[in-house]
């Protein structure tokens, strides 16, 4: 199918165009760990370390959407793993967001700062003024999570690109469909495809995307090497999921900025952001790069009690973390020991219809 089509339209056609008389629509699942290979390796399946035709199916239809070839991984954890070993070694300096999600840092901070990584921290929305002498790669999270700042993609690009510094982008709130990073400059797109782009709260997946291969190898080496495999079956989820991203891509965000909008200006709520808001403070770099601004809305109630009431009250909201599914959630986030107050709340919107969630959400508002 030619480029005349929309990404979406030429993913779910990927393998349709392909079929020959008598051969299934639906993506099989080849279960197999190891594949007829008889004489010397000749580049065809041999392996499921080494490849796997269902998940090769699925690389390619992220590719589509990305722009860019794609490695898959078990979980988006692992997906940024593979970047940190595959780029990180003694000496060098990484830059990390202080306040996305956390477990980066942690990896970070376990496996590599105690082995002679350097560790630098920055903002989100200070990325952009950050030093980047010296940084061999600078991980950002936009809008991050869960605090929902946004920092200019290009603009940070750009600053790295002089400093030979390598720029990860984690796209899991936004996903490509909202923010494209490989188009403003980043050289690596990181999702945790558990999220939204599986969409249905059932497995663990990520990526990697890159236009540039000599980044992508080491990635991709790693993988075969540490043995980071998705299965075959959550793979054909995965696809599943991809089927109807769009579709629950757009709901979510309808979702988000109706919440956002219902809750603006309420004197009950304090500290609301949501991007697509244009009074928030992240509104104007994040009408420059987002087509979209995610499905989550953050806001803080008087204190965790208040926070937690209100949760467990809402008929529409799943108490649980993550967030991409097709159940709106809610959690504190503050059991986590992000640093937030202790009334934060973190408020995923799932595909409910738009009047009902809201009136589910004023309605567990006024009863708290």
């Amino acid at each position: 199918m030619t480029d005349t089509y929309s990404p979406i339209s030429r993913l779910l056609h990927h393998r349709t165009q392909r079929l020959r008389k008598g051969e299934s629509i639906g993506l099989p699942i080849i279960a197999s760990s190891t594949f007829e290979q008889p004489g010397d390796p000749d580049g065809t399946h041999f392996y499921g370390r080494n490849g796997n035709p269902t998940v090769e199916e699925v690389e390619a239809e992220i590719s589509l959407i990305e722009d860019a070839e794609t490695v898959l991984f078990p979980s988006g954890m692992a997906a940024i793993a593979s970047v940190f070993y595959a780029h990180l070694k003694p000496g060098d300096c990484v830059l990390v967001h202080s306040d996305g999600y956390y477990n980066a840092r942690g990896l970070l901070a376990d496996q590599f700062a105690t082995r002679g990584v350097e560790v630098r921290t920055v903002a989100t929305a200070a990325f952009a003024e950050a030093n980047f002498a010296g940084v061999k790669l600078a991980l950002i999270e936009t809008p991050s999570n869960p605090g929902l700042d946004v920092c200019d993609i290009a603009a940070i690009a750009a600053r790295a690109k002089a400093s030979g510094t390598i720029l990860v982008a984690d796209n899991t709130t936004a996903t490509p469909l909202c923010q494209r990073p490989l188009d403003l400059g980043a050289d690596l797109s990181i999702m945790a495809d558990t999220k939204a782009m599986a969409g249905h709260s059932d497995i663990l997946a990520g990526h990697v995307a890159s236009r540039n291969p000599g980044l992508l190898a080491p990635v991709k080496t790693w993988r075969r090497l540490a043995g980071a495999i998705v299965s075959p079956f959550d793979a054909y989820l995965l696809h599943r999921g991809l089927e109807t991203l769009e579709l629950r891509v757009s709901r979510a965000n309808a979702n988000a900025m109706a919440i956002a909008t219902a809750l603006s200006g309420d004197a009950r709520i304090t500290g609301l952001r949501y991007p697509g808001l244009a009074g928030d403070p992240a509104h104007p770099v994040a009408r420059r790069q987002m087509k979209g601004y995610g499905p989550i809305v953050s806001f803080c109630l008087a204190d965790r009690a208040s926070a937690e009431a209100f949760i467990a009250r809402h008929p529409l909201l799943a108490a649980a973390t993550s967030f991409g599914g097709v159940h709106s959630s809610a959690e504190c986030r503050v059991r986590w020991g992000d640093a937030v107050p202790g009334g934060f709340i973190r408020f995923a919107c799932g595909i409910e219809p738009v009047s009902d969630l809201v009136a589910a959400t004023l309605a567990a508002l006024d009863a708290t």
